[in-house]
């Protein structure tokens, strides 16, 4: 068991290397937040590296680890995040692990929460709730919901809007 968490910690940290999340030449290395704007840098800034919020930080794009009670990016992620709420209002690459997860654009990779919503999602989305517009990939939960899908939905009550049976229990897929 921790020798798979240690590969998808590895991944995700690969992942995040490679995200176009933030510009090299403009991130900070290191964010520590106690709530947006008490912070080292301004929330206009973009994090490369490690970003720490103690109860809220709010930047343009991380990429990196993220951690913290609510962890939010006006742009992009790529990379960690772990923290009771991660928002992300464009696009996140990587592993998201909270109470809830809310990424407005695509989120590509591992998702686990209690409510996971995605305006498109490609990868894997473990949680109680899984709610996305486009998916990718596999969802887990017990309430799993799609407008569309290329995979699979394994949960009590599976929703895919468009195309294919739109409600089954158990499974759901369309390819």
């Amino acid at each position: 068991m921790r020798f798979r968490a240690r590969m998808l910690m590895l991944c995700a940290l690969a992942l995040s290397w490679s995200a176009p999340a933030a510009h090299a030449g403009n991130a900070k290395p290191i964010q520590l937040s106690l709530f947006t704007p008490i912070q080292i840098f301004n929330e206009k800034e973009s994090i490369g590296g490690l970003r720490i919020n103690l109860i809220y930080g709010r930047n343009v794009n991380v990429t990196g680890l993220d951690l913290g009670l609510v962890n939010h990016a006006t742009g992009n992620v790529g990379g960690i995040q772990w923290g009771a709420v991660n928002f992300v209002e464009k696009d996140c690459i990587g592993w998201q692990s909270s109470y809830v997860n809310i990424d407005k654009g695509k989120f590509t990779g591992f998702q686990y929460g209690w409510f996971n919503q995605d305006g498109e999602g490609d990868g894997f989305l473990v949680g109680l709730v899984n709610v996305t517009k486009d998916m990718h990939g596999v969802q887990l939960g017990l309430l799993n919901m799609t407008d569309t899908m290329k995979g699979l939905q394994i949960g009590l009550a599976n929703i895919i809007s468009k195309g294919g049976i739109p409600f089954l229990p158990i499974v759901n897929w369309r390819f």
